[in-house]
Parts: C-alpha cells; sequence; structure tokens
C-alpha cells in the first residue's frame, strides 16, 4: 500500500500511516504483546504452502505432511493466539472453529457487491481479517484491514507469514486514524462497527472520505424494527456490551446514508442473529451470544431489548 500511495503522489498519506504504527507499537505498547510474539515464534516455517481464500474455512495446506514437531509447535503457537472470534480457519490440518462464522456473512453479503477483481477495497473493523482473504480470494488487487486490535493483527500474522500475498495488508488502527479525504478505495466495508461508533452520521462521512466517487460501501451493522425516524439508545449495555449507542430502523440508516452523501442505497440482506452463527468454542471460551440472551425469551437480550438482527446495506458515493 505504501508504496502504491507514494508512487500516485501520495507521500503524506503514507507518511501519516507509518506515524501511526509507530505510536501504537513504540509509544503505547500493549501488555501482552511479547507474549503474543511469543507465540507467532513458535509456528514452524513452511516453503510449500498452498491456499483456498474461497473456501468457507481460510485455508492453508502443504503437500508434505508436517512432522510430529511441526504439528505441535504449529498447535502452540496457534493456541498462544486465543481467543480467536473471527473465522474460521484451516492451518495444515488444525481447524480453528472461530466465536463468529464469519463465512455465513459473507455468504450472505457477497452475491449483492459489485465484482471485486482489480478493485482497491478497504475493510474497516476486519478483526482477524478473515474478510480479507475472502476479499482477496474475490480477486481485489488491494486489500487494507483496518482494526484497533493488536491481537486480532497477530491473528492475521498467523496467516500473512505462511503465504505470498503482498497486496493484501493490515493497519492497527482506526478508521479516523487514516488520512482524511483519503477517496482512495473502489470498495470499502463496515460491518458491525456503525453501532459502535457514538456519532454514527461522523462514521458515514468517514467511509464516504474512503472512496473514490462512483465507489461502493458495503455496511452491515445492528439494526431494530421500527418506522423512519427511530433508532434504539441503550440505557447503558446492550447484549452485555457497554459501547454500543446507536441501533438504527433500517429507513433511519437508508435517511441517514442519503444526508452522509451516499446514492442508490438500498437494503440486501437482514439476518436474525443465532447461536449457529455466534457462540462459544474450543477456540473462545468466553460468553458468547447463548450468555447475552434473556434466558426466559431468546428473542431479548438479557437487559430486555430486542435480540440482535443485523442489516446489510449497499450503497454509492454520490
Amino acid at each position: 500500500m505504501f508504496t502504491d500511495l507514494e508512487s500516485n503522489g501520495h507521500l503524506q498519506w503514507a507518511d501519516h500511516i507509518w506515524d501511526q504504527l509507530y505510536r501504537q507499537f513504540e509509544t503505547q505498547p500493549h501488555g501482552d504483546l511479547e507474549r503474543w510474539n511469543d507465540a507467532l515464534s513458535e509456528l514452524p516455517v513452511l516453503h510449500e504452502v498452498d491456499t483456498d481464500f474461497n473456501a468457507p474455512a481460510i485455508t492453508l495446506s502443504t503437500p508434505k505432511p508436517l512432522t510430529e514437531a511441526q504439528h505441535k509447535d504449529l498447535e502452540t503457537g496457534l493456541r498462544g493466539l486465543m481467543p480467536w472470534r473471527k473465522g474460521p480457519f484451516s492451518f495444515f490440518g488444525i481447524d480453528i472453529d472461530t466465536e463468529w462464522r464469519s463465512n455465513m456473512k459473507w455468504d450472505r453479503i457477497s452475491p449483492f457487491v459489485s465484482d471485486l477483481q482489480g478493485r482497491r477495497v478497504l475493510d474497516v473493523g476486519c478483526g482477524s481479517g478473515y474478510h480479507c482473504w475472502r476479499i482477496a480470494g474475490a480477486g481485489a488487487s488491494d486489500v487494507i484491514g483496518v482494526d484497533p486490535g493488536l491481537l486480532f493483527l497477530m491473528q492475521f500474522f498467523a496467516v500473512k507469514d505462511f503465504v505470498d500475498a503482498p497486496h493484501v495488508h493490515m493497519i492497527p488502527g482506526r478508521l479516523e486514524d487514516l488520512p482524511a479525504k483519503l477517496e482512495y478505495f473502489d470498495t470499502t466495508f463496515s460491518m458491525g462497527v456503525l453501532y459502535h461508533r457514538r456519532s454514527p452520521l461522523d462514521h458515514l462521512l468517514e467511509l464516504r472520505d474512503t472512496l473514490r466517487v462512483g465507489g461502493e460501501l458495503v455496511l452491515e451493522t445492528l439494526i431494530v424494527d421500527g418506522p423512519e425516524g427511530y433508532s434504539l439508545m441503550p440505557e447503558d449495555r446492550y447484549g452485555m456490551m457497554r459501547n454500543v449507542w446507536f441501533l438504527p430502523s433500517c429507513d433511519t440508516l437508508l435517511r441517514w446514508l442519503d444526508r452522509t452523501g451516499f446514492k442508490n442505497a438500498r437494503v440486501v440482506d437482514v439476518t436474525v442473529t443465532t447461536t449457529d452463527e455466534q457462540r462459544s468454542t474450543d477456540w473462545m471460551r468466553f460468553q458468547s451470544l447463548e450468555d447475552f440472551r434473556d434466558p426466559d425469551d431468546p428473542s431479548k437480550t438479557i437487559e430486555g431489548y430486542p435480540g440482535p438482527k443485523r442489516a446489510t446495506i449497499i450503497a454509492e458515493k454520490g
């Protein structure tokens, strides 16, 4: 990405992102960073690696079976990067059953997304990079994931270190850490982010600024049923999450997109989140959706709000 930015006359953008990376790792180091680096160092060095980015699980394989020692080191390293929340992944026969079966979301939304062949794509709130790899598998020429979670970055590196994918990158930061008025990407994904923002309209404006004119936004977020203008603001927590601010109705969300300069916005999917898609596993042993719902009425959160329902909206930058 940096070379491409520089060669296209955007040296200041590349410098801005490098500054963000420096502050993240040098001035504000995470307390678990050394442990995660140790886990990555456990992973065996393999030179012949085949990839499948179009399977439900991001799959890495090798023509030669791993030795017993390599298999042991691989599992030790991967378990050192727990909890695994977004996936699934398959590392040379070790299947990582992540908390979220993110392939289900991809299967729902990908039929409605414009052909990604040769496009520059940004994935905001990319987590461990699962959808970045699926986007790469769909033929994107450049894929940039953005997420502030350093454990997610380490999990991304667990894949990246095995594969030859110079066009797939992850930046450990927030959308607002990117240069303003970037107008660089053909497609921007924002999935599972909007409801974490105190100002959802500002988030939509920031997403718009990442896109070239006519670029496509793929927006997925929690919604609630209701008329245009209605939005739920939880009193404190929603599904035991503190950082949930606004859950709009679909019609309200379409109005927000119109007011922030998007056109041709349309709802392409609405799906209730179930424990088939989000649950605790051997690779994510903390509480999950089942614990966040009312035990007497699974259609509601434990706080009594409508249970999680997600909508995906496709729109273009006007």
